[in-house]
């Protein structure tokens, strides 16, 4: 039987140099674009899909505030507290309590007043008559998320006695130590207006806070929304259709990958000097300490992670920048009476500090 040669052989084989460099050339560039598509090297797939399932819901209630439910979610992330703070009516309590019930974990709400006690939030010693032996009743503080109502209506000692709770996730009574069951995340709310019946929250205790959210008004379009949803309500509550999704040990889980997430030490370089320029700023009486550069380095992984990547970049910094150093510098009192805040030297600072490249 005579052997058949194939006729495409030759077709399939450059027939000269030409040919085979173009063909080199071309397999090069294939691979270059493949070099591109990286991965990250940490899977933050199932973090994102959190967050999207997270927002879904919030999204069901809340109109607009993207910033704000960003920068919640974020401070879970990063395993702080936040302090949200508006005027009376723009969804800062709801807020807190829907992000609460989207996830399956404890939740405690505090309402602050005058007369409130630190027994009233930390628990207090019950003497017990069958055991002849005092017991320890735990307080609303011992859950996973906490949100305090109005936390400038209560006196100086009230509030002093979150500042162990806060910081170290502990509390102290009687010389008995208790750990709070993780996560441990503080929500509080404070309206800007009414000074009536207010304590001011001591720098100390505006320190623990990761963020300072500020809550504006919303649009005529959002406004128009509001109004549409809750007459479609009829009768039923606003967070009847919220549906809780991560778990404890999922929200630990994101936490650690969020520590994971890489920075550049010319990126700590940067954090540092917008820190230091806080400090010789001549319009600002009182700087940003370490804790805060400590705040901006995690809060800008936790932006990182939320946008898909496990590296930070300078964005995700500025991101930072502003929730959390507005609420810890103090403007002098010159400038002050001129209208300048906080908000507008820090944004100054950030524009002056050369961005790494």
């Amino acid at each position: 039987m005579e052997h058949l040669e194939n006729p495409n052989e030759d077709a399939l084989e450059p027939k000269n140099e030409q040919q085979k460099f173009e063909q080199t050339l071309s397999e090069n560039e294939t691979q270059t674009d493949d070099s591109l598509n990286f991965k990250n090297r940490i899977d933050l797939t199932e973090l994102q899909e959190g967050i999207a399932l997270i927002k879904n819901e919030i999204g069901k209630v809340i109109v607009g505030q993207k910033s704000m439910i960003d920068l919640l979610i974020a401070s879970i992330l990063a395993n702080g507290h936040s302090l949200i703070e508006g005027v009376p009516g723009v969804a800062k309590t709801i807020s807190a309590k829907l992000l609460a019930k989207s996830l399956d974990i404890d939740f405690s709400r505090i309402q602050f007043t005058p007369d409130l006690m630190p027994s009233d939030i930390l628990g207090t010693s019950v003497f017990n008559i069958k055991s002849s032996e005092f017991e320890f009743k735990q307080g609303p503080i011992f859950s996973n998320m906490i949100l305090i109502d109005e936390i400038n209506r209560a006196p100086a000692k009230t509030q002093a006695a979150l500042f162990e709770v806060m910081e170290e996730r502990q509390i102290t009574i009687d010389g008995n130590k208790y750990t709070m069951d993780l996560p441990f995340i503080v929500l509080a709310t404070q309206n800007p207006v009414e000074q009536e019946g207010t304590y001011r929250l001591p720098e100390a205790q505006l320190d623990r806070f990761l963020f300072k959210i500020d809550i504006d008004y919303p649009n005529l379009d959002e406004e128009i929304e509001i109004i549409n949803r809750e007459q479609s309500l009829k009768g039923t509550t606003k967070t009847e259709k919220i549906t809780a999704h991560l778990s404890k040990e999922q929200i630990g889980k994101f936490q650690n990958l969020v520590n994971k997430v890489i920075i550049e030490s010319h990126l700590v370089k940067y954090i540092a000097d917008i820190i230091v320029n806080t400090r010789s700023n001549p319009f600002l009486y009182l700087g940003a300490s370490p804790r805060a550069s400590i705040a901006i380095l995690k809060a800008s992984k936790a932006f990182a992670a939320m946008n898909g990547r496990d590296f930070v970049t300078p964005e995700d910094i500025k991101q930072a920048a502003i929730p959390v150093l507005q609420h810890r510098v103090i403007v002098t009192p010159e400038r002050e009476m001129e209208g300048v805040t906080t908000k507008q030297i820090i944004k100054q600072i950030i524009e002056a500090v050369e961005i790494p490249r």
